[in-house]
C-alpha cells in the first residue's frame, strides 16, 4: 500500500486517485498521523500532500516528530508534493520563502538530471503549479532534478536515499507527465505491488458491511444517479432483503426522471423501492431562501426528515447508506486534514447533528470513475452507469436565487432540451456534464414585434475524467445554435440564452 498524509490539499484525494489507477491500494491519513500508526500499516511509500499553508507559518501542519524522522530516513520512500515538498525541505535544512511571482495553472519545467522518477532528462515539459512559495535554498543532501522560470527547484532528491520533492501537482490531468511520474514513484521507486481492482474493493466492502450491519436492516437513499445506485447494488450484496431503498420525489428533479429510474430499479435491478412524494414539503421548507449554502443544508435536512419518517415504518431500520464520494467529502468538510471548504453537498455538511440512522458510504473514499467501473462489476444496466452527475440538491441549485414552481419549470423545460439535443449529436457519452441554469436576470427582447422582459438562461457543458478540475465543452456552432432557438420558443419566460465558458478551477462545475 502507500500512505497518503494530507496537510489539507484540495488534490490529495486526486493523488489516491491516480495510486488507484495503478492497481495500487493506498490510504489517506491526517498529517500527524502517529508513528504508531504508520508503522502498523506498513506502506511500501509515503506521499505527502500539498496543502493552503506556508510550511513557514507558526501555526502550519506538521508531521509528527516520529513521523518526520521515519521520513527522513528513507525507508519508507517518500514523495512531497508542493506543501509536502517544503516539508522535507525544511526538514533537511533548506529554506522556504515567500515567492516574488505566484505560480498558479500551467508551467514548463526543464529536467536537468535523469532519474528514475522522471525516466527522462535534458527536456521541457508542461507542468501545473499551484503555490505561492518557492524552495529558497535546498540543502546539501539534496540535488535539484528540474527548474521552471520561477523556481529554480521544481522538482529535487536526496542524494542517496529515495526521498523527492516536486513543487507541481502531478497527480492533475494538466501535468502533461504526472500519470508516468507518479507511476515511476509507485511501482519503481516504492516497488509497490499492482493488485488492486474494484472486484477486490467488492470483497473487502461487502465483509465489511455484514459485519457492521449485523441482523439490522438498511434504508438506502436512492436519487437515480450512478453513486446511489451503485451504492444499494453493493449493499443489496451485502445484506440481501435487508435492504429498502427510498427514491424521494422532491419536486426538483428533471423531466421524467421519477418513471424512469423507478422502473429500472423495480423491474432491472430488483430492488424493494419505495416511492415518497414530497415535493410540497421540499418547495416549502425552501420558500424564499437565496443563499446556496442554506439550499443545500435545507434540502439535506429535509432529506434525512423524509428517511427517518419512513424508516419508522420498517421494523430494525438502523442504518442509512447513501452514494457519498470523495469529491463530496473534500469540497465539503475536512475529514481528515485541514482542506478548505469550497461548498456543502447535501448528503455530507447538510446533515442534521441529531440524525437518527447511522450513516453507511461504502463508496466514500472512491471517484465518479472508480464508481462506474464498479457499477459494471456489479452487473448494473449501462442506463444507470453512463448517466451524467446530477447534483443531490436537483434543480434547486441551478435555479439561482429562490426556488419556487414556475421558476423550477423554466430550467426543468430548458434542460430537457439540453439533454435532447445533447443525445441527438451524440455528445452524451464525451461530456461530463451538460445542463441549463436559470440566472437571476432579466433582459429587454423583441418577440412577435413586441417588447418582452424575460429570464436568461444559461447552459453549462463540461468535459472533465474525475469532476475535481474541468474544461467547458466547444460545442459546435450549430449545436448551440438550436439549443438557443430551441430554448427561446419552447420555454416560456426565457427570451436569451447565453453559454457558460469558465473552466474548473477558478470555477465549480455547479454554478451553486
Amino acid at each position: 500500500m502507500i500512505l497518503i498524509l494530507d496537510f489539507g490539499g484540495q488534490y490529495t484525494q486526486l493523488i489516491a486517485r491516480r495510486v488507484r489507477e495503478l492497481q495500487v491500494y493506498c490510504e489517506i491519513h491526517p498529517f500527524d498521523v502517529s508513528p504508531e500508526v504508520v508503522r502498523r500499516l506498513d506502506p511500501e511509500g509515503v506521499i505527502l500532500s500539498g496543502g493552503p499553508a506556508s510550511v513557514y507559518d507558526t501555526d502550519a501542519p506538521q508531521p509528527h516528530p516520529g513521523v518526520l524522522e521515519l521520513l527522513t530516513s528513507g525507508s519508507p520512500p517518500v514523495l512531497g508534493i508542493c506543501y509536502g515538498m517544503g516539508i522535507l525541505n525544511r526538514a533537511f535544512g533548506g529554506e522556504v520563502a515567500r515567492s516574488e511571482r505566484k505560480e498558479f495553472g500551467p508551467a514548463d519545467i526543464r529536467v536537468v538530471r535523469m532519474d528514475p522518477f522522471f525516466a527522462l532528462g535534458g527536456r521541457s515539459t508542461r507542468v501545473w503549479m499551484s503555490h505561492g512559495d518557492r524552495m529558497a535554498s535546498i540543502p546539501r543532501e539534496m540535488e535539484t532534478l528540474a527548474t521552471s522560470e520561477n523556481s529554480p527547484h521544481a522538482a529535487f532528491r536526496h542524494r542517496t536515499r529515495p526521498i523527492y520533492g516536486v513543487q507541481f501537482h502531478p497527480e492533475v490531468t494538466h501535468t502533461a507527465d504526472g500519470r508516468e511520474m507518479l507511476r515511476n514513484f509507485v511501482l519503481r521507486v516504492a516497488n509497490a505491488r499492482a493488485d488492486w481492482t474494484m472486484e477486490s474493493f467488492v470483497e473487502q466492502e461487502v465483509v465489511r458491511l455484514r459485519a457492521r450491519v449485523g441482523d439490522k436492516r438498511v434504508v438506502c437513499a436512492l436519487s437515480g444517479g450512478v453513486d446511489s445506485t451503485v451504492t444499494a447494488a453493493l449493499v443489496q450484496q451485502a445484506v440481501g432483503d435487508r435492504l429498502t431503498c427510498i427514491f424521494v420525489d422532491n419536486g426538483l428533479l428533471r423531466a421524467g426522471e421519477v418513471e424512469e429510474v423507478v422502473g429500472i430499479f423495480r423491474d432491472r435491478m430488483q430492488l424493494d423501492v419505495r416511492l415518497v412524494d414530497a415535493a410540497a414539503r421540499f418547495l416549502e421548507n425552501l420558500r424564499g431562501v437565496e443563499d446556496p449554502e442554506r439550499k443545500r443544508r435545507i434540502i439535506g435536512t429535509t432529506f434525512i426528515e423524509v428517511f427517518e419518517q419512513e424508516a419508522k415504518t420498517i421494523p430494525h431500520a438502523t442504518f442509512l447508506a447513501q452514494g457519498t464520494l470523495y469529491p463530496d467529502v473534500i469540497e465539503s468538510i475536512s475529514v481528515r486534514g485541514p482542506s478548505a471548504t469550497i461548498k456543502s453537498h447535501h448528503n455530507v455538511g447538510g446533515l442534521p447533528e441529531r440524525m437518527q440512522l447511522e450513516l453507511l458510504e461504502p463508496l466514500r473514499e472512491l471517484f465518479k470513475d472508480e464508481v462506474r467501473r464498479l457499477g459494471r462489476v456489479l452487473g448494473l444496466p449501462d442506463a444507470i452507469i453512463t448517466r451524467q452527475p446530477f447534483p443531490g440538491p436537483g434543480l434547486a441549485i441551478r435555479v439561482i436565487g429562490p426556488v419556487d414552481a414556475e421558476r423550477l419549470r423554466i430550467v426543468r423545460g430548458a434542460d430537457a432540451i439540453v439533454q435532447d439535443e445533447i443525445r441527438r449529436a451524440e455528445l452524451y457519452q464525451s461530456l461530463w456534464q451538460a445542463f441549463a441554469v436559470l440566472l437571476p436576470v432579466k433582459t429587454v427582447g423583441v418577440m412577435g414585434d413586441e417588447r418582452t422582459y424575460e429570464n436568461v438562461l444559461a447552459i453549462r457543458a463540461v468535459q472533465s475524467s474525475d469532476g475535481m478540475t474541468a474544461d467547458w465543452a466547444r460545442l459546435p456552432d450549430d449545436l448551440l445554435g438550436r439549443l438557443s432557438t430551441r430554448i427561446i420558443n419552447e420555454v416560456a419566460g426565457v427570451n436569451r440564452v447565453v453559454y457558460d465558458i469558465s473552466s474548473k478551477p477558478p470555477a465549480t462545475i455547479e454554478w451553486e
